[in-house]
């Protein structure tokens, strides 16, 4: 399952750009990956991680401006289709884990 985050905030005083750049650096902190400019995702094992992850979301979203969050699954996540550029395959955007003891 993949979180994805949509936001749309204003940065037109100091204070709105401050909390524009916490809210940012909130997403990265906790794991989520640029998809586009204002588009973040993070990979959930399941419902009930995706569930803590918007919890999460919802706490550390700035009072102004628009946050949208969508839950979808890998499946549907891997059909989604590249109209212009391609996907970058450097990024490791699998939920397949290695460990190594």
């Amino acid at each position: 399952m993949r979180v994805i985050v949509f936001f749309d905030l204003p940065t037109i005083t100091a204070t709105d750009r401050k909390a524009y750049t916490n809210f940012r650096k909130y997403l990265i902190k906790s794991g989520f990956m640029m998809e586009q400019e204002s588009v973040y995702s993070k990979l959930a094992v399941n419902s009930a991680a995706a569930d803590a992850i918007a919890g999460n979301v919802r706490k550390n979203s700035p009072d102004k401006g628009l946050v949208q969050l969508m839950r979808v699954t890998e499946k549907q996540y891997s059909k989604m289709e590249y109209i212009v550029g391609d996907r970058n395959g450097e990024v490791l955007d699998t939920d397949e884990r290695l460990v190594i003891l």
